[in-house]
Parts: structure tokens; sequence; C-alpha cells
């Protein structure tokens, strides 16, 4: 049944000019069938770059959303209206727009997971993998920065900048599961892995990794490293890429029910729905998209930094 399911979006892709896009955290099987698996920086790259007529994007919503911002010809697709992501939640428009008028003189930089309508209030865009890129390139001293405190946190470390978390206690519901203790105690059963955690764990889990990143930034460093076993701090669903990329290694998961819910409400029969009848497209407000384009496009590098 699953093979006959697969051999119908392939299908359906083929008639209909699409692409699949999926992030690090989805199912294996969604991984196994998509033309591009990666993280957000690398997803946002790839949806500038195809020439498909329609992207269906295997993720959560604030990232079909970019997507569709970047790609306001193609019609974009999620196969689960409800993939919302909780962080994103965290800080609305009005919000963002509150701290502007708090900090006239600063700049706001917003993680890549925010809605489209807060990033259309930001000065710039940035994801776990290029953040302190982008705070060092604002021109003042003190940078909004929302809404992941933790990553706020790790920011800190590579800017002289002052950097203000907004809200003040942003997290990504599946990054704070982790124990600093769990994992010292798999590091004793497991002294020749590496740790690798991604910047959105809490500040104490960083200090006890041998290697900091994105998702993409770590299945890359899986592949260079000479260790033979890993233990590996973010969603569960980026190993099974590491695995099939490096089956002579060993990724041990850093908590097994590190699980985002929303990323796993995606499934091959929702994508097939999706393609053949077209559902659920993606609509940002054309106001809207075109002032938080700006600010992606600065992390982008297609726009200048503000000066």
């Amino acid at each position: 049944m699953v093979k006959n399911l697969v051999e119908k979006i392939q299908q359906l892709k083929r008639e209909k000019q699409a692409i699949i896009l999926a992030h690090n955290y989805q199912r294996p099987e969604i991984q196994d069938i998509a033309d591009f698996v990666g993280d957000s920086l690398e997803l946002s790259l790839c949806a500038t770059q195809t020439k498909a007529k329609i992207i269906v994007f295997c993720g959560v919503d604030f990232m079909a959303e970019t997507a569709a911002i970047l790609n306001p010809d193609k019609k974009v697709l999620i196969p689960d209206k409800n993939a919302l992501c909780p962080m994103a939640a965290m800080l609305p428009a009005e919000l963002v727009q509150l701290y502007r008028k708090k900090y006239p003189d600063a700049r706001i930089v917003l993680y890549i997971n925010t809605l489209a309508a807060a990033k259309a209030d930001s000065d710039a865009v940035c994801t776990s993998a290029n953040s302190a890129e982008i705070v060092n390139r604002m021109n003042s001293g003190t940078v909004l920065f929302g809404p992941d405190w933790n990553l706020a946190q790790y920011v800190k470390g590579y800017t002289n900048k002052r950097v203000q978390p907004i809200p003040e206690l942003g997290f990504c519901p599946v990054h704070i599961l982790f124990n600093k203790e769990a994992i010292l105690a798999l590091k004793k059963r497991y002294p020749d892995a590496e740790v690798m955690a991604h910047p959105e764990c809490p500040p104490e889990i960083l200090k006890v990794a041998d290697f900091v990143g994105s998702t993409s930034k770590m299945y890359k460093h899986a592949l260079v490293s000479n260790a033979k076993k890993f233990i590996v701090a973010t969603e569960i669903g980026l190993i099974h890429k590491m695995r099939k990329e490096r089956p002579d290694a060993t990724f041990i998961p850093a908590y097994e029910e590190a699980i985002c819910a929303p990323m796993k409400l995606h499934t091959l029969e929702k994508v097939y729905l999706s393609l053949k009848h077209e559902r659920y497209v993606v609509r940002v407000p054309r106001k809207v998209a075109a002032s938080a384009r700006k600010a992606v496009e600065v992390m982008l590098g297609t726009r200048e930094t503000l000066a």
C-alpha cells in the first residue's frame, strides 16, 4: 500500500510539475519521497531556486509561509494545515510592534521560526545557522532578538552587541526537554561518542556538547567527523537522515521522546491528497508578504543590510 501511494505521489508530481520540500524533522517516509530535505535556511534557498509550479512544503506553518513569500508566482501547499509551530505563536506581530516602540533605536532580528506578520515588522530574519552573523550585520548597539530565548543566549556569545530577547521567555517545546544529567549519563555509557546539540537547547546543554549547530550543520559534521558514535540533542527526525548517510556510525537520541508533534502531522496520504486536490494553499496577504520578504532578503544577502 505504501509503495502504491509513493508511486501515485511521484506520478502527480510529474503531472503537476511539483516539488516536495521536507524539513529534517519530518517522518522518515516523508523525507524519503522529498526532492530536498534540509533545515530552514536550506529550504528557504531551495524555495527561491525551484522552477516547479507547485511546492508541497512538509514543515510547519512559518516555513511554508516563507516559501510562499519568496515564490509569489508559485502555488505553495502544506499537507496538514494544523502543522503550527508553538514557538512562532509566542511572538505575534502585535508584540513585535510593542517592543519596537519600547526600543526605538534598536534593530529587530527575528528567527525564521516566526509567522509572516511578525517578520513583516522586523529588520532582518535569521536561522539558527546564521543567527550571530545576521545580528552582527545590524548597525545598532542593541538588537531585539526573538522568539527563542535559548538561541538569543547562544548569539550573545558571538557578538559585542546587546541582545534583548523578545519575548522574555520564548522557547521551543522540543529543545527544552533535554536534560544535562541524562546526556552526561549517556556520555559515560558511550565515552567515545560526540555530543551534538542544537542552539535552541538550554545553555547548560550546549556547555556539555562537543558540537553545536543547526540541523544542517550537525548533519554535515556527522559526515566528516572521525567519530563512530553520536549523541544527538535535537528532534529525533534528523537521525533518520544521518543514519542513511553514515550507516557505519551509531546515532543515539539524547532523549527518545524529543518529538515535534506538529512536524509529524504530515503523512504520505496527506501529501498525496494535498497534491491531488491542491490543498491546503498557503496564502500571505500581499502587504505583509512584501514587508516580510525584505527582511528575508536581508538574510539571504539579496538586499543590503540597513545602514
